[in-house]
């Protein structure tokens, strides 16, 4: 019977490839964006600034230094423990921010079972079309070259029979659509765990959950129901394999909320049902809508006898009005 003998949890937001001296271009985003993500609703930033703690001791130079270098350290040690554990295939939940699927055709949740997935560099015109301080950290979710990333056809396909006849009708690509680079090429969300977190590439299987975008995205209860779905399939496909399970992206973003972090990180260790699933999906919108990623490996990974850990939880403020990216770093093993 195949076994499921890992689950990983982190976080893949562009701070953690942008040296902490270039976090202020992202800062200068925040202060005109006038829908910042908070607590269920959007909120200009002067009236995150006036309703918040002056977050601006978070934003002197060395305490971004000693966050980004706690970061840094914490993605290291997922990336031995995954190689310690030496899993036969990683699934990789994340979410697709409309690289590859567009208003044409946006599934909820999609498995890929193609063979291999192209892992393609981005060009300077690219680049250079992306908004302040995003160029810099684009570079740490892609290769320098064209890339070809091995998967596990027989698995995945296993797994979409599995779950369609456990009642979650996910799409199904044979081949990634072309995006909006045009390439077919792997999204960043999965892209990171190869760039940084794994000490070696593993085949995987990719899978989609639509976190971020309405009119369908999945609540938190049927995120976690289809965690226990993937789980079950996992379980009962043939070959043997040992698989584990990652979940890329969040914590809360692009406002850091570390009340709303921890009672989630608490409830991830207690594998609490209730509150994952009872999760108001008001406050998973903009980045934090990410967590649901979580929330589906929390469910594949319930009922496996392993233990959650947090490895390191790391909020990184980059504007006095609280706004950043909290990393969240956590392993069941």
């Amino acid at each position: 019977m195949t076994e499921i003998v890992l689950g990983v949890g982190t976080s893949h937001g562009p701070l953690l490839n942008t040296p902490p001296g270039d976090w202020d271009q992202r800062a200068a985003a925040d202060r005109r964006n006038p829908a910042l993500m908070y607590q269920g609703r959007p909120w200009s930033y002067d009236d995150l600034r006036a309703a918040r703690d002056d977050f601006a001791p978070q934003v002197e130079p060395a305490v971004r230094e000693e966050r980004h270098a706690r970061s840094r350290a914490a993605l290291a040690a997922l990336g031995r423990t995954i190689a310690e554990v030496d899993p036969d295939v990683l699934v990789i939940v994340s979410s697709d921010h409309k690289e590859l699927f567009g208003d044409e055709l946006l599934p909820a949740f999609g498995v890929y079972w193609g063979a291999e997935v192209d892992h393609q560099p981005l060009g300077d015109d690219e680049l250079a079309a992306m908004g302040p301080g995003l160029a810099v950290s684009a570079r740490g979710y892609v290769p320098d070259v064209p890339t070809k990333r091995a998967c596990a056809p027989e698995l995945a396909a296993h797994l979409i029979s599995e779950l369609i006849a456990g009642g979650f009708d996910v799409a199904a690509s044979e081949r990634l659509p072309p995006g909006k680079h045009g390439d077919h090429g792997l999204p960043h969300g999965w892209g990171f765990v190869f760039q940084q977190v794994l000490e070696r590439p593993l085949p995987i299987v990719p899978v989609f959950v639509n976190t971020f975008y309405p009119p369908n995205q999945p609540t938190p209860a049927r995120c976690y129901a289809f965690g226990q779905a993937l789980r079950r399939a996992v379980e009962g496909a043939p070959g043997g394999q040992r698989v584990a399970f990652v979940a890329s992206g969040g914590l809360t973003h692009f406002v850091v909320d570390e009340e709303f972090d921890q009672a989630f990180l608490t409830a991830l260790a207690e594998d609490d049902e209730r509150h994952l699933a009872g999760i108001d999906p008001a406050w998973l919108e903009s980045g934090s809508s990410e967590m649901r990623n979580w929330i589906v490996v929390a469910g594949a990974m319930s009922g496996t006898g392993t233990t959650f850990k947090t490895v390191d939880y790391v909020p990184c403020y980059r504007a006095e009005a609280g706004t950043g990216n909290a990393m969240g770093f956590a392993t069941w093993l």
